[in-house]
């Protein structure tokens, strides 16, 4: 049943198309070196679009899209596109306090909290963090568990003294430690974790208690952000970068415990503040219009889906499906990442025969799925799956893997 969507000035507006049709599939080319006849596929993608499994920027929904795009030149009754409007106009304050709430709602977001719409990525609070919790002699806590653990460890030690107390890489970031083997520094201002490593597949199922009074855990949630249920109270700061789940690139979202605004050094530049942007609405200069206005259709799609409890049981099938697919191939394909600990949102993966991956690369193209290549850090593929990828786009990679299987295993 098609879900409606609550427009920003509160009337209801067309009913959300689904996300994708379905249509007779066509086959896959055979490889010219093995003319096994190839297996058709039993799902497709709207015929205009493409299985987008790109890490980021990445697929957005496409009821999201449909809506934005019929809104773009002129929204609701404004005259203007969203992109034209002042940021301290009505319409636009509108937009973001909505956009505002309705993530409140999805993550029972504690009245003790703020939430910020902010610019220059995660990348950008690696440096704020410290800079507006700690002083510059305070020390911090990091586990690392991949690439974006270890960068905001390393970006951290220009501003306080961080404490590496587990790091992943002699195992090449596939696990996460038991939580009860860490051995936490005394007087750490914060414990920083990457709740989910995009590039090595590696996810927290649970999270780690801050062993020492008045530090508080702070979490890097760019790569699994509202696809899940989150504790927000079990945490001092939670931020991500939006163009994973939540919208298009140029938005960072941070959810701060309000106690923990106010006490940066002297030297933080102003738009790294966070007190700045507390008392100014996320408007202390004009912020990504546009973009805050794509997260909050997200939100409301979100909310219309029955909430991440719902969007969780979905992610939570689709990866089954593709594990499932790469655990029963007898090794042709295989997951390095500790079962325990896979993500649901980014799926590393290699071929048994590695210069087969190239072919596979392409063969997919052809059959509209893309960005599949591996990081470059690390190799081999890697379907990235968040909320806006279909259940469908799962089922046709998988059963291109069979087919591909069939042919060169």
């Amino acid at each position: 049943m098609a879900a409606t969507i609550i427009s920003m000035s509160g009337s209801t507006t067309t009913p959300l198309t689904p996300l994708f049709k379905t249509h007779i599939p066509r086959r896959i080319s055979a490889h010219p070196t093995n003319p096994a006849p190839p297996r058709r596929l039993s799902v497709s993608c709207s015929s205009d679009r493409v299985f987008n499994f790109a890490a980021g920027p990445a697929t957005l929904p496409e009821n999201v899209l449909k809506k934005a795009q019929s809104e773009l030149y002129v929204y609701q009754n404004s005259g203007m596109s969203v992109m034209e409007m002042s940021h301290r106009g009505k319409e636009f304050t509108a937009i973001i306090q909505k956009a505002e709430a309705d993530l409140r709602e999805l993550l029972a977001v504690p009245e003790n909290y703020s939430v910020l719409f902010l610019q220059g990525g995660a990348t950008t609070q690696f440096a704020a963090i410290p800079l507006n919790i700690c002083a510059p002699d305070d020390s911090a806590d990091f586990i690392v568990t991949g690439s974006w653990g270890d960068k905001a460890y390393k970006e951290a030690s220009k501003y306080c003294k961080p404490n590496l107390i587990w790091s992943g890489k002699s195992e090449k970031y596939t696990k996460i430690p038991a939580f009860g083997e860490l051995k936490q520094n005394v007087g750490a201002k914060y414990l920083h974790i990457c709740a989910n490593e995009t590039i090595h597949g590696v996810e927290f199922k649970d999270y780690p208690e801050v062993g020492n009074e008045g530090g508080v855990l702070v979490a890097d949630m760019s790569s699994n952000f509202c696809s899940k249920k989150v504790d927000v109270s079990k945490f001092g700061i939670i931020y991500a970068g939006a163009q994973k789940n939540v919208g298009p690139s140029g938005v960072t979202i941070v959810i701060i415990r309000k106690d923990l605004i106010g006490k940066a050094q002297g030297s933080t530049p102003v738009m790294l503040d966070y007190k700045i942007h507390d008392e100014n609405n996320s408007l202390y200069n004009t912020p990504p219009c546009y973009g805050i206005y794509m997260c909050g259709l997200v939100f409301e799609d979100l909310l219309a889906q029955g909430g991440l409890g719902e969007v969780e049981k979905k992610n939570v099938k689709k990866a089954g499906i593709l594990y499932d697919a790469i655990d029963g191939s007898k090794g042709f394909y295989r997951c390095p990442v500790e079962k325990s600990v896979r993500s649901l949102m980014n799926v590393p993966f290699t071929l048994e025969k590695s210069e087969l991956e190239a072919e596979f690369i392409k063969e997919a193209a052809k059959e509209k799925m893309v960005q599949l290549k591996g990081h470059r850090s690390v190799g081999g593929m890697r379907a990235s799956i968040y909320n806006a990828m279909p259940l469908a786009g799962v089922e046709k990679l998988v059963a291109f893997m069979k087919d591909f299987q069939a042919r060169h295993g």
